[in-house]
């Protein structure tokens, strides 16, 4: 990173991490396609919804940035990709300060989307950058404690897939409480992988990851459940339900998916990266297809 000035623009971008931004992507297409699913679809509330998960998603990485450097969980020995605060790249008060910005940017879309379906949407926004924060720092910081998982399946599942369709439809249709659980499962693999590659760093920074909890070989079964939870759904929805065949669209995708769990069970170290990124790239595309198979 020594080509990378301090403070400077690529500095922040790095430090928003825009691979992960998927993470937000996909629930907010897939939550949208649930109020098509049922008539309710609002252009203006999707972007806004949109927008606003962007914003909370990069104000969560730099919370995560900030308090891992403090923390003691970025080190010099990471193997994962660069972190701003432990590159010094930014400062911790800059950081600080980019959260501060980026959530009252968040607020703002939460505004309009408040004027649009009500101040459900506030305990919605305000929940979510709590836990955005409450995910790596405060007195119980929920990474460090073997809650990661839970919170984003949470979030990344259930509060902003039904919660996108909600800002649109302005009631939670059925089926996105079904959506969210693929979604919510992938945005935990991303996890799961960063996790099994990270163990025993965790485990030396007193980060106590369900990885480190129940060791290398539990994080390869859970990301296998995780995938498994995410194909099987489609494949329910399609023989349970009387939505049509276009809902396995995302089942194209699962040669893909075993290739990665392969990865997750032999690779090691660096070569994990890859593995992360393509969880990651994973997620956006079964979220389109998913998308389009509840909106067709």
């Amino acid at each position: 990173m020594t080509e990378v000035t301090p403070g400077s623009i690529r500095a922040w971008i790095i430090a928003a991490r825009p691979a992960t931004l998927t993470a937000a992507f996909a629930p907010v297409a897939v939550g949208t396609a649930c109020a098509w699913h049922v008539g309710g679809f609002r252009a203006d509330a999707a972007l806004a919804a949109l927008l606003g998960a962007f914003l909370i998603q990069i104000a969560t990485n730099f919370a995560n940035d900030m308090f891992d450097f403090q923390k003691g969980a970025d080190s010099e020995t990471r193997m994962g990709p660069t972190r701003a605060a432990q590159a010094g790249l930014l400062t911790v008060e800059q950081l600080r300060r980019g959260i501060i910005v980026t959530f009252a940017l968040a607020l703002a879309f939460g505004v309009y989307l408040t004027w649009i379906a009500g101040p459900a949407v506030v305990v919605i926004g305000l929940a979510s950058m709590a836990a955005g924060l409450a995910y790596t720092g405060g007195p119980f910081p929920l990474a460090y404690n073997g809650l990661g998982d839970v919170f984003v399946m949470a979030f990344f599942g259930f509060v902003a897939v039904c919660g996108t369709a909600f800002v649109q439809a302005l009631h939670v249709p059925d089926i996105a409480w079904i959506a969210s659980v693929p979604i919510g499962a992938l945005a935990t693999g991303i996890l799961v992988v960063n996790n099994v590659r990270d163990f025993e760093g965790d485990a030396r920074a007193g980060k106590t990851t369900l990885v480190v909890r129940f060791g290398r070989e539990g994080g390869v079964r859970e990301y296998a459940v995780l995938l498994a939870t995410a194909y099987a759904t489609p494949l329910l929805m399609l023989l349970f339900s009387a939505i049509g065949f276009w809902i396995a669209l995302p089942l194209l995708t699962s040669p893909w998916a075993v290739r990665l769990f392969r990865s997750v069970a032999n690779d090691r170290g660096l070569a994990l990266n890859a593995t992360l990124a393509g969880t990651a790239k994973l997620l956006s595309v079964f979220g389109i297809l998913f998308a389009m198979g509840i909106a067709l």
